[in-house]
């Protein structure tokens, strides 16, 4: 069975895949299995076994999917080493004391600039703190006498350092020229016809959209509210297709900060902040894009959990703005509001997983070209680009039968669905993914 299988839930095998991942992690997904690992963990700290409670605790976080934990016992210490990311955290408890850290970045010589970076970054860290080590390497360390460590507070304190790490060595190293990076890094390599193919999707995807917005400059004074939908759509999309690292994740995060920041800037105002954003990436080096497109291993994600009611609502409060576009033939548009609801949920939520899988399969629809190119033999559009109810069917049943056990409820109204466009595929399918049953079985 191939990564997009298990990662997925299809029910079919497709043969060769690509091992490539997609979108943001999330630890959101446990097994009852870990979820009773966490309830041990807690009952074993509240008797003061700390040992077994720190191992049950790491059951809890252990991703096999991932292989992003392990840990040993020596001489009566509990050793571990976590993955998040290009970075590898290592640490040590013992009856008196849990510490942890992480290598950054290495000095070549100190530099007040990224100094008062970390000096800064430090006020706002609330279990941990950047320092310089003897060998002129920035780590970033928590510590906590073993009787205040409980599986609450060491989850915390380890997604900060963990994910604060991972995120800020890239952006250091692209910003301050003194700085070296870690040699123990870990990161999966991908090939270079696949950064290639990512490189190019990424900018011919903001060129594409950018001259959408110039043919026409009457549309998008006269109507900022769709100009939006096709920004936001983008950013969010090339966040969960090319999956960046360093300077182009910070970009597109800050797009989107930029967009949903609360000032008095028009509509259209932010449409241009967020213009000058993407064409900032389009004058980049193919060369830096080029060490931002690799694979990770990952402990702990930044999207929250949330529940199915809460797509619905993202749903509710966004699909209708896209029927005065559907109704003057402005389809591009109309079609960006669905991409913007499943790639704002994707950014922000870890939803259930038969929902994310979904939202997945969405993708692989509108995007079909990128992924065949990738190396995946989809079928949902046939050679004309006209949609193929048959295979799109196939996949949206299968994925339900996979979750069936876990998921009774769940049975897709596929007879919801129109395959006339693109634009009106996307709303019909939102709207079945609004009427999923995903009450769990226990």
């Amino acid at each position: 069975m191939g990564l997009l299988d298990r990662l997925f839930g299809e029910e079919e095998s497709v043969k060769d895949l690509p091992l490539l991942k997609f979108g943001r992690y999330s630890d959101a997904y446990k097994s009852s299995d870990q979820y009773d690992d966490w309830d041990d963990a807690v009952r074993l700290f509240d008797k003061e076994e700390y040992f077994k409670s720190y191992e049950h605790f790491f059951k809890y976080l252990k991703d096999d999917k991932e292989e992003n934990l392990t840990w040993k016992m020596e001489d009566k210490e509990l050793f571990f080493e976590i993955l998040q990311g290009s970075k590898v955290i290592t640490g040590s408890a013992n009856p008196k004391r849990v510490t942890v850290e992480t290598k950054v970045a290495s000095c070549k010589s100190l530099n007040v600039g990224f100094l008062r970076r970390l000096v800064e970054v430090n006020f706002d860290l609330k279990y941990c703190r950047y320092a310089i080590d003897k060998e002129n390497n920035i780590v970033l360390i928590f510590t906590s006498l073993s009787i205040d460590s409980s599986p609450y507070k060491l989850y915390y304190a380890l997604k900060e350092l963990s994910t604060q790490a991972d995120k800020l060595d890239d952006l250091l190293l692209d910003e301050f020229q003194v700085l070296e990076p870690i040699k123990n890094s870990r990161i999966i390599s991908l090939s270079e016809e696949i950064k290639t193919l990512k490189y190019k999707y990424t900018l011919s995807s903001i060129k594409s959209t950018l001259a959408k917005i110039d043919k026409d400059p009457v549309f998008a004074e006269k109507y900022p509210g769709g100009i939006a939908y096709l920004l936001l759509h983008l950013c969010y999309k090339l966040d969960y297709l090319t999956k960046p690292e360093g300077y182009m994740m910070e970009c597109l995060e800050r797009i989107h900060r930029l967009y949903f920041e609360k000032n008095k800037k028009r509509t259209i105002e932010r449409n241009q902040v967020l213009i000058s954003e993407f064409k900032e990436l389009l004058e980049r080096n193919e060369e830096d894009y080029y060490k931002e497109f690799y694979d990770v291993q990952c402990t702990f994600g930044i999207t929250t959990a949330v529940e199915q009611a809460k797509v619905v609502s993202f749903i509710d409060g966004e699909l209708s703005n896209m029927d005065w576009y559907l109704s003057k033939a402005y389809n591009d548009v109309a079609l960006a509001v669905p991409g913007y609801i499943v790639g704002y949920c994707l950014f922000n939520f870890a939803v259930p997983l038969p929902t994310r899988q979904y939202f997945h399969l969405f993708h692989q629809i509108i995007e079909q070209d990128y992924f065949n190119a990738l190396g995946y033999e989809l079928s949902f559009l046939k050679e004309d680009h006209k949609l193929n109810r048959k295979a799109i069917n196939k996949r949206i049943l299968a994925i339900a039968k996979k979750h069936k056990k876990q998921f009774p409820r769940l049975a897709p109204k596929t007879d919801l669905l129109v395959f006339s466009n693109l634009a009106t595929f996307g709303k019909s399918y939102l709207l079945m993914i609004r009427e999923f049953n995903l009450i769990q079985t226990h």
